[in-house]
């Protein structure tokens, strides 16, 4: 008799780390954005001009002590841009995009993750217990996997599924991410089908158990509300 004890292996979960940190650094890494030489005290905003993207800069104004002067850099523009008025930036890329610019120097938090207000955090959150569940179904199921040795899929990795679905779904929604609208919508049905197939496999087993003398519903058909 094999005796030996069952252990999960750390090879998955170091590969796992691997991919999320390679993901991170291509995605906020040095070679992610353009690179501009912002002045110590700007603040900034990604901005996209046609289809050139670029950077909105606010600093300090020399000759308006109090006010901010701005500065639009564009990968392949003149370097250093022209120094703008409030008004020149505002006829340039909106006064909603200034304002952010200007708003982000209020809270470490917002500029942190590129947000300006307290329903974007709350948004942002949504996403991330979104994600986590999402995760954590994939996570789940390697180490029951790796308990049972071989490849196993339980009613909880569909209920994570379909909590982290729809969590990101309305996500996406609210940041108007077609990509994400699309890639939810449809895993959204497939999970909650599969929680109903998974239900009504259990009344049948449970029915099994009982014998054949016992209802199986209500109108005698166990294929009736598939």
């Amino acid at each position: 008799m094999n005796t030996a004890k069952k252990r999960t292996k750390w090879e998955p979960a170091a590969l796992m780390a691997l991919v999320l940190g390679l993901g991170l650094w291509i995605a906020f890494g040095p070679a992610s954005k353009p690179s501009f030489p912002i002045s110590p005290q700007g603040l900034t905003q990604e901005i996209r001009v046609g289809q050139t993207r670029g950077v909105l800069e606010a600093f300090p104004s020399t000759a308006n002590p109090g006010e901010h002067a701005f500065r639009i850099w564009l990968k392949g523009g003149p370097n250093p841009p022209k120094v703008l008025t409030k008004a020149e930036a505002e006829e340039l890329v909106g006064q909603t995009i200034v304002q952010e610019t200007i708003g982000s120097s209020s809270n470490w938090v917002f500029r942190a993750l590129n947000i300006t207000s307290w329903t974007n955090l709350v948004w942002i959150g949504i996403g991330l217990i979104g994600q986590l569940a999402f995760s954590g179904r994939m996570v789940l199921q390697w180490i029951t996997s790796e308990k049972s040795r071989k490849s196993v899929i339980t009613e909880s990795f569909w209920w994570f599924s379909l909590i982290g679905g729809v969590t990101l779904f309305s996500y996406f929604v609210f940041r108007q991410d077609p990509i994400g609208i699309l890639g939810q919508a449809s895993g959204v049905v497939i999970y909650a089908r599969n929680i109903r197939l998974l239900r009504k496999q259990a009344r049948r087993a449970a029915q099994s158990i009982r014998g054949p003398g016992a209802s199986p519903g209500t109108d005698g058909n166990p294929h009736a509300d598939e």
